[in-house]
C-alpha cells in the first residue's frame, strides 16, 4: 500500500521554525521527486518546493531563503525546516511522491503574529 504519513506541524509565533517530516511507505522512495505543498483556508492548493531523486532543490518565491527542503532515502524521509515563519505561511501542509502521484493527509501549521 502506498502511503505518506506527515507530521511535524503546530502552532507557532510568527518568527519561529517548524520542521515537519513526510514518512513514505509502499514506493520505491529514492527514485522519486518530492514535493510539499499548502493549502491556506480559501485558497487553492499551490507548490512549496521539490526536491529531485538527485537532490536537486527547487523553492516558491515566497519561501526561499527561509525553507530548507531535505530527504534522507535510508529513513523514506522527506523534512521541510520553516524558519522564519510568517501567519501567511498559516496552511495544511501536504508532501507528494511525484512518480505515484501520492499525497499525504497534511498537517496543519498555524503562525500567530
Amino acid at each position: 500500500q502506498v502511503q505518506l504519513v506527515e507530521s511535524g506541524g503546530g502552532l507557532v509565533q510568527a518568527g519561529g521554525s517548524l520542521r515537519l517530516s513526510c514518512t513514505a511507505s509502499g514506493i520505491f522512495f529514492s527514485i522519486n521527486s518530492m514535493d510539499w505543498y499548502r493549502q491556506a483556508p480559501g485558497k487553492q492548493r499551490e507548490w512549496v518546493t521539490t526536491i529531485s531523486s538527485s537532490f536537486v532543490t527547487n523553492y516558491a518565491d515566497s519561501v526561499k531563503g527561509r525553507f530548507t527542503i531535505s530527504r534522507d532515502n535510508a529513513k523514506r524521509t522527506v523534512y521541510l525546516q520553516m524558519n522564519r515563519l510568517k501567519p501567511e505561511d498559516t496552511a495544511v501542509y501536504y508532501c507528494r511522491a511525484e512518480r505515484t502521484n501520492t499525497w499525504g493527509q497534511g498537517t496543519q501549521v498555524t503562525v500567530s503574529s
